[in-house]
Order: structure tokens, then sequence, then C-alpha cells
């Protein structure tokens, strides 16, 4: 039961956003310092954002020299030239919001690994480079020379290095963004599960995290920036939820012969070092069916993958201890570009990051606040 004051104060707003990762938070960010005024809750079920804003790698990237030659299958050179440069200029939007020590940004260079069998790549390097021309003023794909000294396996045959790429911390993007939306006077619920949005009524039905306590908001707008899980409340969207496997090393007792952010097959396998380990990740495609899930657990073929990957390739003949592993899930969909539209009188949706929550969360809160702005 609710109290005359809970009633009075905490159920009626003028924006309600559902779920708390970085296009949630921007999504009110945006709005409030666009209208003062307004009312805004966030509502998220979990204690941190659910998804993957917390629990991705920290790259601060915009796609690696085979994923872009890859996009080429699936989509025009327009939409893959206008996809970069919103990852891109998402990433500046960023650091120059909330600056690169908040964030723990460092341009520290994007590297990708080929084997032979992928050196066909290499020969469409210049080509690509012309295309994303426009964008940085310069090549951005350039041939690593003296790879022998990164240290990797000998199967490792080139390196393709991109000076534009960096890497930063999630935990302080999002302590960024929650001090600037308490700043504002966003307020944040956590640990409350939406059930069900009415999307002309601008009613939003919900329980505890225990689903003891049912409640129901009203708001004159809605915003649904669930990302991976909004099929729960927008059962037409065109999404397909796609997990991702993090190992974190114990300290490692080896200095690291390189620095930087890397790729692997196709931008599904990344790695950096972090604190003096080794974060590894991704793999997805190695068991594409079993990844589309929304449930928070370990793939062992994919854990395995990775594992053999570390000693075999990254560190070849070295021994290293695992200390924790995680798993974040993004979203997908037909296209890379994410879904912002509206879907009734009152709500609306910014969902389908395609694993570029980091780079693009930002704008597309920003560019969802707009649209709300308009209703």
């Amino acid at each position: 039961m609710f109290s005359y004051w809970e009633k009075k104060h905490f159920l009626e707003y003028d924006l309600i956003v559902v779920g708390s990762g970085f296009v949630g938070l921007s999504t009110a960010i945006h709005f409030k310092a666009k209208h003062p005024r307004s009312n805004i809750l966030v509502l998220e079920r979990g204690v941190f954002p659910t998804g993957a804003s917390t629990k991705n790698a920290g790259f601060a990237c915009f796609g690696s020299l085979t994923e872009i030659l890859d996009d080429f299958w699936h989509m025009t050179q327009d939409e893959i030239l206008a996809l970069v440069e919103r990852r891109y200029r998402g990433l500046m939007a960023i650091e120059k919001q909330f600056g690169a020590k908040n964030l723990g940004y460092v341009q520290s260079n994007g590297y990708e690994l080929l084997e032979e069998s992928q050196s066909e790549a290499l020969d469409q390097m210049g080509a690509v480079n012309k295309i994303l021309r426009p964008i940085f003023k310069e090549d951005v794909f350039s041939l690593v020379k003296n790879r022998e000294k990164m240290g990797f396996a000998d199967q490792i045959n080139y390196i393709v290095k991109n000076k534009f790429e960096g890497e930063l911390d999630p935990g302080l993007y999002m302590t960024s963004l929650w001090k600037l939306a308490q700043e504002l006077g966003v307020r944040i619920l956590t640990g409350i599960s939406v059930c069900e949005i009415l999307k002309d009524e601008g009613i939003v039905l919900a329980e505890d995290g225990a689903g003891e306590i049912n409640m129901e908001f009203k708001a004159n707008k809605i915003a649904i920036c669930t990302n991976a899980f909004t099929k729960k409340l927008w059962a037409e969207s065109d999404i397909q939820p796609g997990r991702g496997l993090i190992l974190l090393s114990e300290p490692l007792d080896f200095k690291i012969p390189w620095k930087g952010t890397f790729h692997m097959d196709r931008g599904y396998v990344y790695f950096r070092q972090i604190d003096g380990r080794l974060l590894l990740g991704g793999a997805r495609n190695k068991d594409f069916e079993g990844e589309k899930s929304t449930e928070f657990e370990v793939n062992p073929k994919i854990k395995s993958h990775l594992e053999k990957l570390a000693t075999e390739v990254i560190f070849p003949s070295k021994t290293i201890a695992w200390d924790m592993k995680w798993t974040g899930i993004m979203a997908f969909g037909k296209i890379k570009s994410p879904i912002i539209q509206q879907l009734g009188v009152n709500t609306v949706a910014a969902v389908r990051l395609g694993g570029m929550g980091v780079a693009i969360g930002w704008q597309v809160g920003k560019e969802l606040s707009a649209l709300l702005s308009k209703m």
C-alpha cells in the first residue's frame, strides 16, 4: 500500500524513461536540459543498468577494417559512412561533455590482428581509407611495421593500426552520467521491473524486485530505452539479443609488450590490458544461436575458445590465471543503425545499439529527446 505522500509526489511525471543505461540517462539529461521545469523519472529493474552499459569492455571504437569490409555485404557505402561517422562523432561528443579524465578516456590506438587467410583486407585498405577520409581528413588504417615486437603468435601475419580509436572506463562514464542527472534533478529508481506500458495512455505498470508491490506510474511522455530487453515491452520490435562474454585475468607476472585496444575475427573478439591484467571478450560468432539469450550465463564453448586464444595467440606459451568473468547483453537487428521511433501517442523508443552503446548512446539519447520534445 502507498501513503498519501507517496501517491502525491512519486507516481506522476512529465517524462518516464524505462532503462538507466547510457541511452536512458542520456535521454533524461538532454530532455531535462531543454525543459528544466520538467519532472523526470528513470526506472531500472537492476541495482546497476541491466544490459551492457556497465558490463562492456570499454572500447572507444567505431569499427575495425575487416568489420567495415564485412558491412559491405549488408549495407551501402553511404550507410556505412553514416554509421562510422555517428560512432566517431558520438565518442568526441562525450569527451567534450565530460572530459577525458572523467571518462578514463585514452586515445591509445586500435589494432586488428590478421592471419594470412585475411590478407585480402589489406588490398582494400586504401579504398576504405578513401571512403572514410571525409570524416577523418586523413587515413584511418595503416599497416604496423615490426609487428614481432608485440609478441603475438606466428600465425598473426599482419597488424592494422587505427590511430583514431581508444579506450575508456565504463564505470567512470556511468558515474559521470549519474552525477549530471542528479545535478539536473532527474530522479532514478532502481529495483523496479516494468511489466507493461500503455503506449497511448501514458501509463507504466511495474512491480518491485520481489514482485510483491504493484505500481502504476503516469507520465505525459514515456521513453523506452531497454535495448536487448525491449521485446517484453514492444513485442513487434526488430530486436535480437546478443550476449557477450568478458574474461579478466589475475594481475600478470610478466610485462605486456603492447598498448592499445585490439580486435580479431572481424571485430567479434576484442582485448586490452587494464591495471596490468588481460581483459578479453567476445567471440559470440562461435555460437550465434546460443548467444541469442537474455540470460546472464557463461557459454562454456565461448569461454574455452577465449582462454585458448589467450595462451596460444595473445600470450603464446604463457600461463594465464583468470580472476573474473561476466556477461553483458547487447541488441542487434537486420541493420546496424539504432531504432529511434515513436510508438504511440505518448511513447517513444531508442533501442538496438548494435554493441556500440559507448560510442552512440549519448547521441541517441539526444535524438530521442528531440523526438520527445516534438510530441
